[in-house]
């Protein structure tokens, strides 16, 4: 029973770090987009997207801290539970749809200048 413990806080532990490192991911993505590239896609605002990740990546990296810490102290002598929260789930759907939906909509648009020419990158 050790073992399956220690196999679930460890499946848990890793879970928890990459809803952080997507969230993360996503926040910084969004904060080097500009924001005029928001509007131009048709997304919400670039200040509302941040408020969102930011939120996001917070409660993530909260969820992960508890679990990793735990993992550490416990490892497999008895089994941390599904202690997620609607938070983490919550960072988990707001990085997941910033990645999936509003990061190809303003993937071209905007950013660095200089090297774009009438038909896209040179």
């Amino acid at each position: 029973m050790q073992f399956i413990n220690l196999v679930f806080n460890l499946l848990f532990s890793v879970l928890s770090l990459i809803i952080f490192g997507m969230s993360g991911y996503a926040l910084v993505h969004a904060l080097r987009v500009p924001a005029d590239a928001f509007v131009s896609a048709g997304k919400l605002q670039k200040n509302i997207w941040l408020i969102i990740l930011i939120l996001a990546t917070l409660f993530s990296a909260a969820g992960a801290w508890q679990y990793v810490i735990n993992f550490l102290i416990i490892w497999g002598r008895a089994f941390l539970g599904i202690g997620m929260g609607i938070f983490s789930i919550a960072a988990v759907i707001a990085a997941a749809i910033y990645i999936v939906d509003v990061k190809p909509a303003v993937k071209g648009m905007g950013g660095r200048g200089g090297n774009n020419g009438p038909y896209g990158p040179w």
